[in-house]
């Protein structure tokens, strides 16, 4: 495809899902122009896994070779209580199949180097209206406050949770997003904590609030506070920090708890935030289409995350090359193939809110009984391999952005 006949595209945020989508336009011969209202880009984050679903898109996309894995070799997780006692538990680097642990910012630095670099990038910019008609959408964007007007092809909304292209073009975020009664605060830890070994991960469960410590096998843990609510609007008055301390009650909170909630006090970079999914009867409207969390948030139980990112800003390439003629179509042709797979992880999502935090003493008791039942030999061989056959590993590994037409 020529430069003058190259179709053009507003792609809004330098997130993972709107490089991953840049990446894969520029692929096909279109011309993506990134917005993101920060003033540059944003670097570190918190923990996340990469699992088969991400790494096949990675790969096409490519840069699968540059994401590291940071999970600690033959690492140990620990079960803890306020007191600093311990018994074995289980962590992400227990779990089958084919995913890697990172940081987010492991993936957008990957990512970004790979975007090919006559892709233009404007940073402090964002769109404040939105217009289109059966052939291209007019976009007003500010730049520092000034206002200027440009048409495009496509408008992808990469902007996350709370999307100002979702709010332009399909309306208010109450329309949109669904709580699940949670928050979490999380971020990377600058050292480790005094007396736990930086190759140790432990979890901390009370009912309905826990504290994940995660371990890396070349940088410092990094932390995540989950805990339920009945009112998320008030978690949001106040220092953040000090909603956590509460949430965590009065009583002390021991060796191990109190260097934590230290810690979170003294960064001045963390997550602190609801835990929400996007639910919406379509991600697409004419030429404008959200993809990640703009679109589908599954949050951030489900681990799906950045892998569904990647798949929906890879497939999104695929169903555009293959209807050139007609955007609606590629976008609805998209749409029903990622559907059913978005559906399920947020039903993941849903269901491993009590994985991350036990609702009772029950759950809690269950875990290091089930984490020993994974180290006896015979035992643990049948239970790895049940696991490993649970629809909802084979779901997280299976290749959704895959293309049956392509490969026939």
């Amino acid at each position: 495809m020529s430069a003058n006949t190259r179709k053009r595209c507003l792609v809004v945020g330098l997130g993972i899902s709107g490089l991953a989508t840049a990446i894969r336009l520029r692929q096909i011969g279109w011309e993506p122009v990134i917005v993101e209202r920060a003033p540059g880009r944003r670097s570190g984050g918190y923990f996340v896994i990469l699992f088969g679903a991400g790494r096949a898109a990675a790969r096409r996309l490519g840069f699968d070779h540059a994401v590291p894995d940071r999970s600690v070799p033959n690492g140990r997780t620990y079960i803890a209580n306020r007191t600093g006692d311990r018994k074995p538990g289980m962590g992400f680097g227990d779990l089958p199949g084919e995913r890697r642990l990172m940081l987010r910012g492991d993936v957008e630095a990957a990512a970004f180097e790979t975007l090919p670099r006559d892709v233009e990038i404007r940073f402090s910019t964002q769109p404040t209206r939105i217009v289109q008609d059966e052939s291209g959408v007019d976009v007003t964007l500010n730049h520092n406050g000034t206002l200027t007007t440009e048409r495009f092809d496509l408008v992808v909304g990469a902007d996350g949770l709370r999307s100002t292209v979702r709010q332009l073009v399909f309306g208010p975020h109450e329309k949109h997003l669904h709580r699940l009664g949670y928050m979490i605060a999380a971020f990377a830890l600058p050292d480790p904590l005094d007396g736990i070994s930086p190759r140790d991960g432990i979890c901390l469960f009370e009912p309905g609030r826990s504290m994940w410590l995660f371990a890396f096998n070349d940088r410092p843990q990094s932390l995540l506070f989950s805990y339920r609510t009945d009112d998320v609007d008030n978690q949001f008055t106040g220092r953040p920090a000090d909603r956590v301390r509460a949430a965590f009650g009065p009583g002390p909170a021991g060796p191990l708890l109190g260097p934590a909630l230290d810690a979170l006090d003294n960064t001045d970079s963390f997550l602190y935030d609801t835990v929400e999914q996007t639910r919406m009867d379509s991600w697409s409207r004419g030429r404008v289409v959200l993809v990640g969390d703009s679109a589908w948030c599954v949050s951030l139980y489900a681990g799906m995350g950045v892998s569904a990112g990647l798949a929906g800003a890879d497939l999104l390439g695929t169903m555009l090359q293959r209807h050139p003629g007609d955007i609606p179509v590629a976008l609805r042709s998209w749409e029903a193939q990622l559907r059913p797979h978005l559906t399920n992880y947020q039903q993941i999502g849903v269901n491993e809110r009590f994985f991350f935090t036990p609702d009772s003493q029950r759950r809690i008791a269950l875990r290091p009984i089930v984490a020993r039942g994974f180290r006896l030999p015979l035992l643990g061989g049948a239970l790895r391999s049940l696991r490993a056959n649970s629809k909802s590993f084979r779901d997280r590994d299976f290749d959704i952005a895959h293309d049956p037409v392509a490969a026939a």
